[in-house]
Order: structure tokens, then C-alpha cells, then sequence
């Protein structure tokens, strides 16, 4: 045995070699798995939705080209010179800070005509000088690109173009914007740009600063978690939308970059772009993590149209950030992020812009990746030599701990630090080594718990040992006082009913109704204590502590009765006689543990809760109902309506015990059955007031209420016989049973 545990200890520790050894590739990034990959989104996706402000913020607003746009002012592309009002309105009449375009405009415009006026000017109508003289007048009128242009010059207007990754035809009519920057020592580490789709070179002369408004690193799942503040092109370095509006509202001629060349001079590589006194976190390829504020609608919208018709209060938009952009569907500019799968692409630039007003921008700098190896190894380090030295129990509770607190530092470092770190590769990491002790750990409890079972199973209930033996519980068998629920049934008349059958019958119909009433209490968490004859004895509350003991017992008499009408229609078909069953359950301090004499032991309770248990099993005969329970067990099992049976004292006892009969669930309880209980309550106080009388007529308005309840018939009966032979004077409504 020691051989075999040192063999399998040899290769658990081979084995969590190898999961910390894959954790730490994956984290270093050396190795890419799917799953992991798919997992970390989850969690980046969570901690970004949990933390969310889900406000709006009123210095950014989006002048929305959407449907109802569409509908009044024409399909898209609109004519320049309707951009033009609109760029004229929203600085003139809106009074606004700053335009930004989430659009681009590549083709000159051509709407109106003006193309047909010239070729007419030089081919058929080149000699009429009347003509030429009228169109000369109104080709400025005509000319819609430069009416858009002069909207745009001297204004702070930043316009958007699109980079691409592949070779393609650039329209040489195209102009990018003056570059930010040239490419640092570092550039290799930015995107790169092999071509780009811009705006007319006219348009952005005019406007003059630009940005581009693609992703060029979208997750493999189609998610835009991620952006570039910088691509690079022909050795030149062009910023973000997001950033150009940003430096343009700050007017920041120039950017930094900073750099971790102090440690590491060699090959020194991207840590934060600098604009003013702001430093904006990156990663090495000039990634932040997009700051969404919310779901759509974190910032106003307001329809184009209805600005280019003055319909907008212009006190809503004095001093806005705003930026031109589309919510129609069928303008196709609509992503898939982590907080909505259907997303204004226009809304993903304000959210950046709002959180670099704020400085609130998260990042994962490259140093995490050291850190988050480091947490890996000495994660798994601790986890494997805390393990080997304390036993499964104390195991289970350093794996929470550890998994706790490895969730509270990733919380820790995203809340206070705006650091992103991965979550769910450390652990996986740890799951995975503590199924790896755990496997281990328990081949070696498989042998002594085989013999748990082999030794206890000769005295105590097969049941316990089976409970014993699948729990890490310290169960003591030495007896104590707990307080319990007691469960008696017996089958009525079962000496008539053995009569009639033979011994196989007989044996068959004991085994039909025993199995179903034990497989009830197990199923409500009972233990048998044992079978006498036809009867069964059971208890709830020990070896397992069950805080639920009462209402438990009380579901378990209730399905046995059910089951039991499935049993008598069986036996009907048989012609064997009906069975009826009697169930008391009382609720009360009990001894229980291993108890008998040296050549048996049981383990079983005794007390005198255990004794009236078995006295109102014996009651429900006289009282004619299938269940009684005493006042202990209904205070301590709520949940269910009782029918008020009777005080008694029962032999060997001096104080009198309420006893009830459980009839459903509360919360499955009629009106109708709520009044007939109610009227019992008042019946049986005057009764105990010896009001017979008014006892007496409630009792049969009961009665005829329900003919079925023999106790009605029990009370009228003693009622009239009070009538004429009145009890004492210290009579206290007690009914004395003096028989078992």
C-alpha cells in the first residue's frame, strides 16, 4: 500500500509539473488555447459590465443620420451641400465646440449637375456666350464639395478616413491627414497600414486634422474590446479618431510617447502616449481597452434631421462634443461589443472620448505579463506544498481561500489600478492541480473507508454506514441529546389481514408496502431505526444534523399516504383486503447513538419524546385520521395548515400535549378549508369554555360541512353526554387516554 501511494504520489507531482508548466506558456503567450482564449473574455467582459457607470455624459452627443433621417432627407450619401447646412447649423445656430465626422467622403459630388454643365460648356454650347455667361455666374452654387469645404475651414473639425491591411488602389482625388508623428525606433511594434480610404483632398485641406475610425484589432470572436491609438503608414504614424478629437479639443499640437527604455535600452517598447499633462495607458501596439460607459445610449442622440431643420432646442448642444454618425441599420455601421451584441460604431469613439476627458482609461501595460506568470508559478508552488501537509478538508478550504483571493487582486488591480489581468488560466490552473490532489486523495480514502463499511455494517443500519462512508464528517456514534423528530406507522388491523392470506402473500404484501415507506424516508432525509413486524420506526436529525427535522417527517407521512393508495389499487386487482396505515410523529429532545449490549449494537433513540411518538401513532385509531402529530412537531414544521384534534395526557404521561392532524401545505391551502379549520378553533373553545350549546351547533354545521372528519362526531358525542353528566368544576378540556 505504501509502494502503490508513492508510485501515484511520483506522478500527481509529474502531472502538476506539467499543468503549471502549460499555464505559464499560455500566460507568457508562447501558446494560444481556444478555450482559455474564450474564457478570459468572459471574464473581461463581466468585470467590464460590473463596473460600468451606466450614466451619460453630457459633454459628447451624437448627431444621428438615423432612419427617420433618411426617410425626410433622402437616401445616403447626401448631397455636400446639405452636410454643408448642417456643419453651418450646428456651429451658427447650435453653437457647439467641435465636429467630428464618423464618416467619410472619398467621391466628389456630382448631384448637382455640375458635371453635365461643363461638358455642355465645352462641346455643344462652347460658342453661346449667354449660356457661358450663366453658368460661370452659378458654378460656385453648383460646385457642392467646395460649399461643404467652406463650411469646414477655420473650425475645429476633425474628419475620419479608414486604414487597410492589404495593397489596394488608393484614389489619388484621397488625402490622409498630416501625420501625428513619425515612426519612433519602436514603430515596428504599431499596426501597419498598406493603404487607406480618405476624404477629398479639398475636404481635408479644409478641415485639416483626421483619424481613422476602423479596428484593426478586433477579438477572433468578432468583439471590439480593443483599439489602436496608432497605425503606421509609409513610416508615418496616424492617430485614432478618438485621439484626434481629443488633442483637437485640447489643441495639442503634438503627442509623446512613453517608453520603458530605462529598463530595457536595448529594445525599448510602448507604455503610454502623452497628450499635454495626460499620460494615456497603452500596450505596446498603442491598444487601450475601449471604456464603455454603458449599453447604447450613453450619450444623446439627436437626429440629423431634425438639426437641419431647427427642431432641437440649441441649448442642448452649446459647448458639445459632437460627432456625425449612423444608427441605420442599413448603413452598416453597427459592432458586436462586450456589453451589447448590436452597437452604434459611433458610440465606441464618444465612449473613448469621454473616458480621455476623464484620465479613466484601462490598459493591460506589458509589464503584466511578468506578473502574471510570477502569480502563476507561485500559485501553483503554494497550492501543491500546502496540500501535500494538510488532510482534504483543510485542502477544500485553502483552494477557496486561494481562489478567493486571486479573485480579489484581478478585482483589486481593475478597480483601483485600471489594469486588466487574466483570470480565468490561474484558475484553471488551480482547479485542475486540486482535482489532480483530490484524485489522489481519494484512492487512498477508498481503502479505509472499505473498511469503515465492513466494520460498522455489522451493527449499525446500512444506511448510516453508507452516509458515513461518502461524507468527511467526524461522526460519533457515543450517545447524546439532541432534539429530533420521531416517526411511528403501523398497519391497522394486520392481524386480520395476516389471516387471510398465505405465508408468500403475506411476505409479498409486507415487502409492497414496506420498500415504497422506506424509500420515502430516505428520499426526506429519514434514517430507519428499525422494522417491528408490520411497522416501521424512523427518526430525522442524527447522524446528519437537519434543522428541517420536523417538516421533513411530515412530508414523509404525507407521500406515504399517497403512495399507499397506488399499493391498495394493486392490491385490489389481486383481490387482497385495503391496507390503512396509522403515523405519529413527535418532536422533542432525544437520546441517540450506538446502543444494545455486547453482542448487538443499534443505533437508535430513547426518551420519552421517542415513547409519545409511538403513543400518538396509537392515537390515530380513536381519532379516525391517518397522521398525528404533536404541538412540538407544528411549531417546529410551519409550513403546513393542521386540524386541531384534541389536548390529551396519554399514559405514563401528566402533561397534557396538544395533537393535530397535518392536512397540506399552507401555501396549498383553499379558502374553504382555511373557514371549516377556523370554525374548529371557535367550536373548540367554547367547548373547553363548556359553552356545549353553541359548541354543540358549531360542531354539526361541521358536520354537514364535511361528514367525512369522524373528530366532529367525537366531540358532539362527548358534548351530549356533558349535557347531563357535567365534568367537574376543575375540569380543563384535557381528554385522558389511559390505553397504548
Amino acid at each position: 500500500m505504501i509502494k502503490l501511494a508513492a508510485n501515484f504520489k511520483f506522478y500527481r507531482s509529474i502531472l502538476n509539473v506539467l499543468l503549471i508548466a502549460l499555464s505559464l506558456a499560455f500566460a507568457g503567450q508562447w501558446i494560444s488555447l481556444p478555450l482559455l482564449d474564450k474564457l478570459e473574455h468572459i471574464a473581461y467582459d463581466s468585470r467590464l459590465k460590473a463596473s460600468m457607470p451606466n450614466t451619460i455624459d453630457p459633454r459628447v452627443v451624437i448627431i444621428d443620420i438615423d432612419e427617420q433621417s433618411l426617410e425626410k432627407e433622402g437616401r445616403w450619401p447626401w448631397d455636400r451641400r446639405k452636410m454643408a447646412n448642417l456643419t453651418n447649423r450646428l456651429f451658427n445656430d447650435y453653437h457647439i465646440k467641435l465636429l467630428a465626422f464618423d464618416v467619410v467622403f472619398p467621391e466628389p459630388d456630382h448631384s448637382s449637375g455640375i458635371t453635365w454643365f461643363n461638358r455642355l460648356a465645352e462641346n455643344e454650347l462652347s460658342q453661346d456666350q449667354a449660356f457661358l455667361q450663366a453658368f460661370n455666374s452659378i458654378r460656385p452654387q453648383l460646385n457642392f464639395d467646395d460649399i461643404f469645404a467652406d463650411s469646414l475651414k477655420n473650425r475645429p473639425v476633425v474628419l475620419s478616413f479608414f486604414s487597410q491591411t492589404r495593397s489596394d488602389h488608393i484614389n489619388p482625388d484621397n488625402q490622409l491627414p498630416p501625420p501625428v508623428s513619425p515612426a519612433p525606433p519602436f514603430s515596428v511594434m504599431f499596426p501597419l497600414a498598406q493603404s487607406f480610404g480618405a476624404n477629398l483632398k479639398t475636404l481635408q485641406n479644409a478641415a485639416g486634422a483626421g483619424g481613422f475610425f476602423n479596428n484593426p484589432m478586433v477579438d477572433q470572436d468578432g468583439k471590439y474590446r480593443r483599439l489602436p491609438l496608432l497605425i503606421e503608414y509609409r513610416a508615418s504614424l496616424y492617430e485614432a479618431l478618438s485621439l484626434a478629437i481629443y488633442r483637437r479639443y485640447l489643441a495639442a499640437d503634438s503627442i509623446g510617447f512613453i517608453t520603458d527604455e530605462q529598463e530595457n535600452p536595448d529594445s525599448p517598447s510602448l507604455e503610454g502616449i502623452q497628450v499635454k499633462d495626460y499620460t494615456i495607458p497603452t500596450d505596446e501596439h498603442s491598444a487601450i481597452l475601449i471604456p464603455y460607459r454603458g449599453k447604447q445610449g450613453s450619450f444623446k442622440y439627436y437626429s440629423a434631421t431634425d438639426i437641419l431643420n431647427n427642431k432641437t432646442d440649441p441649448a442642448e448642444l452649446i459647448d458639445k462634443i459632437a460627432i456625425i454618425g449612423t444608427t441605420a441599420a442599413g448603413l452598416m455601421d453597427l459592432r458586436s461589443t462586450p456589453v451589447q451584441n448590436v452597437y452604434p460604431g459611433v458610440e465606441i469613439h464618444a465612449n473613448i472620448i469621454s473616458a480621455l476627458l476623464d484620465h479613466n482609461i484601462k490598459s493591460k501595460p506589458r509589464f503584466m505579463l511578468g506578473f502574471e506568470m510570477l502569480e502563476i508559478l507561485l500559485l501553483g508552488v503554494i497550492a501543491c506544498l500546502a496540500w501535500d501537509r494538510v488532510s482534504l478538508k483543510y485542502a477544500v478550504l485553502i483552494f477557496i481561500f486561494l481562489t478567493m483571493a486571486l479573485i480579489a487582486v484581478n478585482l483589486r488591480l481593475w478597480d483601483k489600478y485600471n489594469i486588466d489581468s487574466i483570470l480565468f488560466s490561474p484558475l484553471l490552473l488551480l482547479t485542475s492541480l486540486f482535482l489532480n490532489h483530490f484524485c489522489f486523495a481519494y484512492f487512498l480514502e477508498t481503502r479505509k473507508k472499505f473498511k469503515l463499511r465492513k466494520y460498522f455494517s455489522q451493527y449499525i443500519p446500512p444506511e448510516l454506514v453508507e452516509q458515513m462512508a461518502k461524507s468527511d464528517e467526524d461522526f460519533n456514534l457515543k450517545a447524546e441529546n439532541r432534539e429530533m423528530s420521531v416517526f411511528f406507522t403501523d398497519v391497522r388491523g394486520f392481524t386480520s389481514i395476516s389471516e387471510q392470506l398465505e405465508p408468500h402473500q403475506l411476505s409479498e404484501l409486507m415487502n409492497r408496502i414496506l420498500t415504497p415507506i422506506t424509500l420515502i424516508i430516505h428520499k426526506h432525509k429519514g434514517t430507519i431505526d428499525k422494522y417491528m413486524g408490520d411497522a416501521v420506526m424512523a427518526f430525522w436529525g442524527s447522524p446528519q444534523l437537519n434543522p428541517n427535522h420536523a417538516a421533513h417527517a411530515i412530508a414523509a407521512a404525507m407521500d406515504t399516504l399517497m403512495a399507499l393508495a397506488e399499493v391498495n389499487r394493486d392490491f385490489s386487482t389481486k383481490g387482497w383486503p385495503e391496507i390503512n396505515l396509522g403515523i405519529g410523529i413527535n418532536t422533542g429532545r432525544m437520546s441517540v447513538g450506538n446502543m444494545g449490549s455486547t453482542f448487538r449494537m443499534a443505533y437508535t433513540v430513547l426518551g420519552d419524546a421517542v415513547n409519545l411518538g409511538s403513543r400518538l401513532e396509537g392515537l390515530t385509531k380513536q381519532y379516525g385520521v391517518c397522521i398525528i402529530v404533536s404541538d412540538a412537531t407544528r411549531k417546529h414544521a410551519p409550513g403546513f395548515l393542521y386540524r386541531e384534534l384534541d389536548c390529551v395526557r396519554v399514559k405514563g404521561k401528566q402533561e397534557p400535549i396538544g395533537i393535530y392532524e397535518p392536512v397540506c401545505l399552507l401555501e396549498s391551502a383553499n379558502f374553504a378549508q382555511i373557514q371549516e379549520l377556523e370554525k374548529l378553533q371557535e367550536a373548540l373553545r367554547q367547548y373547553r369554555n363548556r359553552q356545549w350549546n353553541s359548541a354543540l351547533g358549531l360542531f354539526l354545521e361541521l358536520t354537514d360541512q364535511n361528514p367525512e372528519v369522524r373528530l366532529y362526531t367525537i366531540y358532539r358525542d362527548r358534548i351530549n353526554y356533558f349535557l347531563t353528566n357535567p365534568p367537574p368544576a376543575d375540569w380543563d378540556g384535557v381528554f385522558n387516554h389511559d390505553s397504548k
